[in-house]
């Protein structure tokens, strides 16, 4: 569970996804990540400085701004629901040797567009890899 304190907003859950990939012993695979709600969703970006991060945020204001949806007539997040789905709920990492497969630069993030919320839900999603022989994939 994530707790977000704005509307809109990415919130590094890098290091969650980790300890699950880590409690799972699995030393080779994919990871799934998956926003539950459809005002929500996951991205990897640059994670040296937050500025990138707002500047998703200022960039997704821009392209689909707020008030101005036919859903805004029902409950006034049109937008949220616009950018969730530009955005996507789920991305799938590598996972190379226990870790997750992200470069030096990158992190997990959850983006919230329809906040605060006290609780948004993240699935994480564990598959032990192998290849046709059943042995552990090698990295290449």
């Amino acid at each position: 569970m994530v707790r977000t304190g704005e509307r809109e907003g990415l919130h590094d859950i890098t290091p969650e996804v980790h300890s699950v990939v880590a409690r799972s012993g699995v030393r080779t695979g994919l990871v799934g990540v998956y926003a539950r709600g459809a005002t929500a969703a996951v991205m990897i970006q640059e994670n040296w400085d937050d500025s990138v991060q707002r500047d998703v945020v200022t960039l997704l204001r821009g392209m689909i701004p707020r008030g101005v949806w036919e859903h805004d007539r029902q409950d006034g997040n049109g937008d949220a629901h616009l950018k969730a789905g530009l955005v996507g709920p789920s991305e799938t990492i590598p996972i190379i040797d226990g870790a997750l497969g992200l470069s030096r630069w990158q992190n997990v993030f959850l983006c919230e567009f329809d906040g605060p919320r006290d609780r948004r839900e993240v699935v994480v999603t564990v598959i032990r890899g192998t290849d046709a022989r059943g042995a552990a994939p090698t990295r290449t």
